[in-house]
């Protein structure tokens, strides 16, 4: 920069002999007048305040990146997958899953039921504690009787007519006791009974069909893991073919659109690689959901999804089985039973009752002090309903109608059991039989594939044909992993549907 007969510099760059100089930071500068003095000291802090200003923003990365690491390590660890077998699963349903929680309160209210059913075969008792103060003419006469007060001049009849007020302290202990009421309590307990033994078969349902849920959900996530390799290996298929499309579109040998179809299938594959990733994660969340726990809690399977024999199964062998294992038949059949119980005791209430009942009053003048007497009284007491508008009769036609409802339910219940265990057989042969045609299929489909390519690099055949057979190479494999899941699951679904599904399944414990 020239100014005033004096040249800025910098580094080694010389200056003329007449010129005195003088260094700073590597500036050199002439010695000359106040303006240039002036423009280099200002050059001189907009530079430095440049530096300082890098050093600032470079410190407060710095400082962020440290702060921001812990924090970053932490989510990483937080987003570890927990280990989990389909046992441990299996586990974790069973004492966390909320609709097993709710059938398991049911079963606990049932019992309860059963208690206050008992109670009504046990005799009450009362005690109560009663202040009266009052001038009401009969009031007073029988509560001076009551504390053995009365006196001659009580019959007067100003003190009759007109008494003055008077307080008394009742303290009175009294019972009741149904001796017989035509067998309506013992029944009422004997439906109770049967109502609790149909909650607990209710529990024993939801259990197998909590199982379930868990093992459908558990291959769901082990399938997402196999189509996610399956989508991984084809994307990289398909980069391959990208790649000799783009070196023979090069060399002249093929035309633009053998290159740009090959291009567009690997896009295909980076798209379905996005979806399967996606359907692994929601895989996840769905295995939590089963499990009772919260969608944000991750699980890594660590069984893999391959093809192992399971037990022989008879398809007559199920359906009786069927008959007598399944849970929800057995509560249908203690629901029967109840409803049974119900007519019984719509017929009892055409019954007598007798009842036994006793009572031991005090009555004092004051609470503590005392001064008054006690009485007591016991006696029995026979009841009989002779008209109540007709309500007995109807309430006992509408619990027999009830009880033809719950037959005709319990027949229709057979038949579609029946069904679902015979819909769950086949599906499960179908894919035991399907598993051997679809092995069979992907050796067939690598071997074509391998056949395309050689062909295709040999100018042989079209990217046409390369591609499809490409394609069918990734659906045999789909297909396969889908049909393994199948198997399996349908299994469960099998045992679900004769009633037999346990923790220890042969589809549980390998």
């Amino acid at each position: 920069m020239d100014a005033a007969g004096g040249r800025l510099v910098c580094g080694r760059e010389q200056l003329r002999p007449s010129e005195s100089k003088w260094k700073l930071f590597g500036w050199v500068v002439p010695e000359a007048g106040k303006t240039m003095k002036r423009a280099f000291w200002s050059d001189l802090f907009r530079e430095a305040t440049k530096a300082v200003s890098r050093i600032a923003i470079w410190s407060f990365v710095a400082a962020i990146g440290i702060i921001a690491r812990p924090i970053v390590l932490h989510g990483q660890e937080s987003a570890a997958a927990s280990p989990l077998t389909l046992q441990q699963a299996v586990a974790i349903a069973l004492e966390k899953n909320p609709q097993r929680k709710a059938a398991l309160a049911d079963t606990k209210s049932a019992a309860y039921d059963v208690k206050i059913a008992r109670s009504s075969l046990l005799p009450r008792l009362t005690f109560s504690e009663t202040v009266l103060r009052g001038n009401d003419p009969v009031y007073v006469f029988g509560s001076k009787l009551r504390q053995q007060r009365f006196t001659s001049a009580d019959f007067a009849l100003n003190t009759l007519n007109t008494p003055a007020p008077f307080g008394n302290f009742s303290t009175r202990l009294s019972g009741s006791w149904t001796l017989f009421d035509s067998l309506a309590s013992w029944r009422s307990v004997n439906r109770a009974e049967l109502m609790k033994e149909a909650s607990q078969h209710e529990l024993e349902r939801t259990e197998q069909e909590t199982e379930y849920q868990v093992i459908e959900s558990y291959f769901g996530v082990l399938l997402a893991k196999k189509q996610v390799d399956v989508a991984e290996q084809s994307l990289k298929t398909a980069e391959a073919i990208v790649e000799r499309s783009k070196n023979r579109y090069e060399a002249g040998v093929i035309v633009e659109s053998d290159y740009l179809s090959a291009q567009v299938r690997f896009a295909g594959r980076k798209q379905e690689l996005i979806r399967v990733q996606n359907n692994l994660s929601l895989a996840r969340a769905q295995l939590s959901a089963a499990l009772g726990l919260s969608t944000s809690t991750d699980f890594a399977p660590v069984d893999e999804l391959s093809e192992r024999s399971l037990p022989a199964v008879k398809l007559e062998d199920l359906e009786q089985q069927a008959m007598t294992s399944r849970p929800d038949l057995r509560r249908i059949r203690s629901g029967e039973a109840a409803q049974k119980q119900s007519v019984l005791i719509a017929k009892s209430s055409f019954g007598p009752r007798v009842n036994a009942i006793a009572g031991w009053e005090a009555d004092n003048p004051t609470f503590l002090a005392g001064g008054g007497g006690n009485n007591w009284l016991a006696g029995m007491e026979l009841q009989f309903d002779l008209f109540q508008g007709g309500a007995k009769r109807a309430q006992l036609a509408r619990e027999q109608a009830t009880l033809e409802k719950v037959s005709a339910l319990q027949e229709a219940a057979k038949d579609a059991v029946r069904l679902e265990v015979r819909r769950a057989y086949y599906d499960m042969d179908t894919a035991k039989q399907q598993l051997e045609v679809a092995r069979l299929a992907i050796a067939d489909s690598k071997e074509s594939l391998r056949v395309n390519q050689n062909r295709y690099d040999a100018g042989l055949s079209t990217i046409t044909d390369l591609l499809a057979s490409e394609e069918t190479a990734r659906r045999t494999q789909t297909d396969y992993w889908e049909t393994v899941r199948r198997y399996f699951t349908g299994y469960a679904a099998l045992e679900l549907a004769s009633g037999t599904l346990n923790p220890q399944s042969p589809v549980v414990t390998p």
